[in-house]
């Protein structure tokens, strides 16, 4: 099916690729305008993604930060979604091919977010973590659970320490957001649920290769971050490089190695793969190269928005990959179609900073707001209103509030239930010349 623009038969039509930050405000900013609009998007729902952590960490639970698409729009008639994985983009016949058809469009939106960039280490990509979508949070809280469960009959103390040691790659938001969350459900939680286990078995490493974390922040506030993170049992481990995963034992630039099942990769992310069928020259990162209008240099019916576009601000830098920036350039690009569908002058991207923040852990957050720093409870309940304020869902909001306060006030989590994930391994049982007792409950501890 070939289109090569609009026609008197019908209203130009908008395809938007992305139900994300940037894809969903888009077409919430085209809702009643003269177009028709297709959504597409992988999954049926929009993700929340600064609290999947929280998902991950049995904070939450994952349909309380996934809102329908097909509810959001419902009262947006000139909408429509449609549930498909888009393959490629043909932009001489102006045509978005997905698994569940060919659909034509007049001006096409691109908003697929990012992928995780392993930088070419393969057995980490194969083995290691990500923390991407709902499945893979829920994939997390599983394997946590599951270490658990089989240290509590591992006889092998090394096995054991294993089992227990959790190694978190990346020290960005994502990666120190984690790290806290994960020291939270171990230190107030997990190590009531077995206490036949050391504690002093239970690590939580975050290995960064800068020589401090959370590098968007002032120096200070990372310090700050740095220190309640060791304040709660996080490792943390600056100017340190991963070479490789291998045998079950992380591999470092230094030549030490942490022996671990439990890789978790938070070091980086690049452009969504569909970027390089829209052009062959992407930009550092997989990111496409946009105009100041956010369409394409060759093609002004094509634009592009989000963690996959590469713009330049004022400071010669890139504008980051964040939903705020995304958010933005969602309203700006619907503005955009519609006045070049009016032959009107295009208005150029100028990111409004409305500051960043970030979760260490209980009572304690960094955040740089309008220039200013601010750090511990304070920073913490800004975090709490902000995020709570962006929850999609009257009834989403209401039931994170609660899970918090829960949380917060029962030092417990209410999500540790294994479910849909793989039966346990087989236990090395210890042999009759006399192996290490295993750290499970014995006979006596039975009243036997």
């Amino acid at each position: 099916m070939t289109n090569n623009g609009p026609t008197p038969e019908h209203r130009p039509r908008v395809i938007i690729i992305g139900g994300g930050f940037g894809g969903l405000q888009a077409a919430r900013s085209l809702a009643r305008a003269p177009v028709d609009v297709l959504l597409i998007d992988r999954n049926n729902y929009h993700g929340f993604w600064p609290l999947l952590y929280q998902v991950a960490t049995a904070g939450i639970e994952p349909e309380q930060i996934a809102a329908p698409i097909r509810a959001i729009i419902r009262r947006m008639p000139n909408i429509k979604f449609m549930m498909a994985v888009v393959e490629s983009v043909d932009r001489q016949r102006r045509e978005v091919h997905t698994d569940r058809g060919v659909f034509p469009y007049d001006q096409l939106i691109v908003a697929p977010g990012s992928a995780t960039n392993f930088f070419g280490l393969h057995n980490v990509q194969e083995q290691s973590i990500e923390l991407k979508d709902l499945p893979d949070a829920l994939a997390l809280r599983n394997h946590i659970i599951a270490k658990f469960e089989q240290a509590v009959s591992e006889p092998d103390p090394d096995r054991r320490q294993q089992l227990l040691t959790f190694v978190v790659v990346g020290g960005g938001p994502t990666g120190v957001e984690l790290s806290g969350a994960i020291a939270e459900l171990i230190g107030y939680v997990l190590r009531k649920d077995y206490p036949t286990l050391d504690p002093r078995a239970m690590r939580i490493v975050l290995v960064e290769a800068a020589d401090r974390i959370l590098l968007a922040f002032p120096p200070t506030l990372s310090r700050r971050a740095q220190r309640k993170l060791e304040k709660f049992g996080v490792d943390v481990r600056l100017n340190t490089s991963v070479v490789d995963y291998v045998d079950e034992a992380l591999l470092l630039k230094d030549g030490t190695s942490l022996a671990t099942q439990t890789l978790i990769w938070a070091a980086g992310i690049q452009g969504a793969p569909l970027g390089a069928t829209l052009t062959p020259s992407l930009q550092r990162g997989g990111r496409v190269a946009v105009t100041p209008e956010l369409h394409l240099p060759d093609d002004p019916q094509v634009w592009v928005i989000g963690d996959l576009a590469y713009l330049t601000g004022a400071d010669g830098k890139p504008y980051p990959q964040l939903a705020t920036v995304a958010m933005q350039q969602g309203r700006l690009v619907a503005k955009n179609v519609l006045r070049q569908l009016q032959n009107l002058p295009l208005q150029r991207f100028r990111y409004i900073d409305k500051g960043s923040m970030a979760t260490v852990g209980r009572r304690s957050a960094v955040a740089r707001i309008w220039g200013l720093n601010w750090s511990g409870p304070i920073a913490w309940f800004l975090w709490l209103a902000v995020h709570l304020f962006y929850v999609i869902g009257f009834r989403n909001r209401v039931l994170v509030l609660i899970n918090w306060a829960y949380n917060y006030f029962t030092y417990d989590r209410g999500s540790r239930a294994l479910i849909g994930g793989a039966p346990l391994p087989a236990v090395n049982k210890p042999s009759i010349t006399g192996a290490a007792e295993p750290a499970s409950l014995t006979e006596r501890d039975w009243g036997a």
